[in-house]
């Protein structure tokens, strides 16, 4: 149980689901006390011996636990062992952490007596608010349920994890482009413009967008102008000129873009200069097919990367893959179903539709391939896809770019309408953060498409239904 403090420390008991989002999240909460409950150790010890990926972070974090209180006696884990010593950086929490033996608490002591963890759980963040009325106890869990029975029962303060939760509402997430009311050039005062081959460069001060980032896109309502930020510095930057027109032009694979946000993000996915792409928008808005209809155009026509790894996180119903029959790559075509779709689409005009997309997939070396088994891999000189990436927590999508080498492109695509995971949230999913974290990153580049272009039925139930 926690030392007493003063009044301004706050107590907060964690959830098993916030040490498996964040194995360090008990390293998160500055100068307050940290508990994490007996209950909580034990389904990390039941996850850790698991076979599902999220028993390295389990893992992770009793060793990093084990590392702080290998020299704490009993009496010690029990009353709180400072946490000043442990992590790095200035940053470094000043609070303690307790282990509080739940199993022990007497049923007067008890407000749920069901013997479920997410009860016993709830009973010592209650039992804290009892003992320790002059502080805040705060219970952090990513459950829902769990949150509103806590509040039900009487607890005061019942939280998420916002520690990696960089927006509070998903209409401040990063859309990759601005667009200015009238036309653009009404609105420059100065302009200084140059040519480099058949580029052209304008060099405007930094005043007409103080909050512009490196690629992002710039458009005008009367669609006359589309640039791009290409570097700044405190007075000014430097915006290449597009085109809207040269724009809309822009082809991969017999694609064409059908509106200005397919437009942007073809030019940013045939880009070399640019490492990683992050397209966001609803159902059908084109992110899959403008992602591999570039991949091929890269790999297959261009020459520029040697071969496709396309995937994703397979759903927690079904996140073991070994009871398919087949290779990893046929256990993962039912997963993947949203690209062999989008290559049947690309080659239905052909004489044998699946003559050509097996030859394609020969040719262009497309690997289906599970993030389970990323981890480890060094990818050298492929476009990876990540298809349905909002299912993916931070550390799960870091796991995955860390993997990326030398000449190594990834396209991250998601929609933040239709999360699977039961701890995820638009707000919490690692494709949000990854928005915000990388949005002033020089080779990486955002776009929201906002357009349903996959039929009247599909534009009509996303807006309505």
């Amino acid at each position: 149980m926690p030392r007493k403090s003063n009044a301004d420390t706050r107590i907060y008991v964690l959830d098993t689901n916030i040490l498996l989002h964040e194995p360090l999240a008990f390293l998160s909460f500055k100068e307050n006390d940290v508990v994490v409950p007996m209950t909580v150790l034990e389904e990390l010890d039941y996850i850790k011996d698991s076979k599902k990926d999220v028993a390295r972070d389990a893992r992770v974090c009793i060793r990093a636990m084990e590392d702080l209180l290998r020299d704490a006696s009993p009496d010690e884990m029990l009353a709180g062992v400072p946490l000043s010593g442990f992590g790095a950086g200035e940053n470094r929490p000043t609070g303690t952490l307790s282990i509080y033996a739940d199993l022990n608490m007497t049923e007067s002591q008890q407000i749920f007596a069901s013997d479920e963890n997410d009860n016993r759980i709830i009973n010592v963040a209650l039992h804290l608010q009892t003992v320790f009325a002059s502080q805040e106890v705060v219970l952090v869990t990513k459950d829902i349920n769990m949150r509103l029975k806590a509040k039900g029962a009487g607890l005061a303060h019942v939280e998420d994890y916002r520690t990696d939760q960089l927006i509070s509402d998903i209409k401040y997430l990063t859309r990759g482009y601005h667009q200015f009311e009238g036309d653009f050039w009404e609105r420059v005062k100065s302009v200084d413009s140059r040519s480099e081959g058949r580029d052209t460069i304008h060099t405007v001060p930094r005043s007409l967008l103080p909050e512009a980032y490196i690629n992002e896109f710039l458009l005008d309502e009367s669609n006359q102008f589309a640039g791009l930020v290409e570097s700044m510095d405190s007075d000014q930057m430097e915006i290449l000129d597009l085109g809207y027109e040269r724009l809309m032009s822009r082809h991969a694979w017999g694609i064409n873009p059908k509106n200005i946000g397919q437009a942007m993000a073809l030019h940013s996915l045939l880009d070399p200069h640019i490492d990683l792409v992050i397209l966001t928008g609803p159902a059908g808005s084109g992110k899959t097919l403008l992602a591999l209809a570039a991949a091929l155009e890269m790999v297959v026509e261009r020459n520029m990367y040697d071969k496709i790894i396309v995937t994703r996180n397979t759903p927690e119903i079904a996140e073991s893959i070994g009871f398919l029959p087949g290779t990893e790559e046929e256990k993962m075509a039912p997963w993947l179903a949203a690209i062999t779709d989008s290559l049947e689409v690309l080659h239905k005009h052909d004489e044998n539709t699946k003559g050509s997309m097996s030859y394609i997939m020969e040719k262009a070396n497309i690997q289906f391939k599970s993030v389970n088994f990323m981890r480890g891999r060094s990818i050298q000189n492929s476009i990876v896809i990540l298809d349905e990436s909002q299912n993916l927590t931070a550390s799960q999508l870091k796991t995955i770019i860390t993997r990326c080498g030398e000449g190594t492109k990834l396209i991250c695509s998601g929609n933040l309408a239709q999360i699977d995971s039961n701890y995820l949230s638009a707000v919490t999913s690692g494709l949000t953060y990854l928005v915000e974290k990388f949005k002033d990153f020089s080779g990486s580049a955002t776009i929201n498409l906002d357009g349903v272009v996959r039929s009247r039925l599909a534009d009509f139930a996303e807006h309505h239904l």
